[in-house]
This record gives structure tokens, sequence and C-alpha cells, in this order.
């Protein structure tokens, strides 16, 4: 499943241009650790450069869930480490799993937009398109 594009302000370092986020569910055969590493190699040969943390970026892709792994080591932390407390990842998320269960929280995925958006009236993101 691939959510709709959603345009969202910068997250962290404010003064930058506006992000286009979406979430994408894939199957793989790879570890966690593992996806990570391809992930950072599919970053590196789009041309990103890790200069600024939560600066300006080509392509930032992250991994949100493992299916209902919990995973933490030096190198990777699933969940995410703030996932609910981001739009830009919720949304989304949102969009193709509501039921979707967070494996610590245990929230789904409707519950946890609700309280973001009960906590952030702010949290304004502007749909743009599906892939």
């Amino acid at each position: 499943s691939v959510s709709n594009i959603i345009e969202t302000e910068p997250y962290g370092k404010t003064d930058q241009p506006t992000f286009l986020n979406c979430v994408v569910e894939i199957a793989t055969n790879l570890s966690p650790n593992a996806l990570l590493e391809e992930l950072l190699r599919i970053e590196k040969e789009m041309g990103r450069e890790r200069i600024e943390k939560w600066g300006p970026r080509i392509i930032d892709l992250d991994i949100l869930f493992y299916g209902n792994l919990v995973v933490k080591n030096e190198k990777l932390t699933v969940p995410h480490y703030d996932f609910e407390n981001r739009i830009f990842f919720v949304k989304p998320m949102l969009e193709i799993a509501p039921d979707f269960v967070h494996p610590i929280s245990l929230k789904t995925m409707s519950e946890i937009f609700d309280e973001l958006i009960s906590k952030n009236s702010d949290s304004n993101t502007h749909t743009l398109n599906k892939w």
C-alpha cells in the first residue's frame, strides 16, 4: 500500500521549505537492520548527505514499523521513536492502515491520529495526490 503524498511544515528545524511525505507498506525478507542498511544505501545513491540534523534533505527513508516487532539497538529503534508526535507519519499511516495497532502503545492509528490532532490544532497538512 502507498498513501497519498502530504505536504507538511518542517519538524524540528522550521526555517526551511515544506516537506513532502508518504508512507509505503512493503513486504521484505530482510531483517530490520538489513532493511535499514538498504534504505541508507538508497538514500546515498539518491544524493542524500547527512549534514545538519533536521535540515533539508533530498530523501529521508524511515522504518516506522516492522510488523508488530519491537527493535532497539545502537542503529535502529522500531517502532520509530517519535512516531506518535509526527503528523507526517501518523496521517499517511492512518490512510493505509487505520486499524493497525502500535506494538508499544497498543493504540490504533485512528486513536493516535485523534490524540495528536486534539493536542496540536496547528497540525495542518495538505494532501497532494496519490502516487
